[in-house]
């Protein structure tokens, strides 16, 4: 099933961005990540505008593989200039419904 890996960040020290921009989205793909947003349009329909500088959705094939993606060694030393250079919260979400109500989702469990 589908997972949605969604990164909030906001950027203390900008050095690193080129060089995870230009690389890190050619690991996620190994994993079978493909981004849908790497974006700082944030526009706030409710409630307060996060404290972020960028927000990116990347969906995998599952929770797996975006664990996967996080873990890859090859990621390890992007991960660890983005943590020096930013405050970070990454999460996963699968497509299932809590409530149960919408037929195109799976009830979640």
């Amino acid at each position: 099933m589908p997972a949605y890996l969604i990164a909030q960040v906001k950027v203390t020290d900008d050095s690193w961005i080129p060089d995870y921009a230009a690389r890190v989205h050619d690991i996620a793909a190994r994993h079978g990540g493909r981004y849908l947003s790497r974006s700082g349009n944030v526009r706030v329909l409710e409630g307060e505008r996060p404290d972020v500088t960028l927000v990116a959705l990347i969906e995998f094939p599952s929770a797996d593989a975006a664990e996967a993606f996080a873990n890859d060694p090859d990621y390890a030393p992007f991960v660890q200039a983005r943590q020096a250079g930013s405050v970070s919260n990454f999460y996963v979400i699968d497509d299932t419904d809590l409530a149960g109500s919408i037929p195109y989702l799976a009830k979640a469990g």
